[in-house]
């Protein structure tokens, strides 16, 4: 197995790893019923799709 040829400082690891981070989910608004819904996916309000209805919602009672 391979082995370290020195050790890797406490900054250098750490700045490393800095650039784990969590980033929020990009919305936007959907054409079709203005709720807002995730990038390129299918609106789960309305079921609609770049203009095509691709899956049918029920409304809520």
């Amino acid at each position: 197995m391979a082995l370290p040829k020195g050790k890797i400082s406490k900054a250098r690891k750490h700045s490393r790893r800095a650039n784990w981070k969590l980033e929020a989910p990009t919305l936007v608004e959907c054409p079709q019923c203005h709720q807002m819904k995730l990038d390129h996916h299918v609106c789960k309000f309305c079921g609609y799709y770049k203009g095509k209805e691709v899956i049918k919602v029920e409304a809520e009672a």
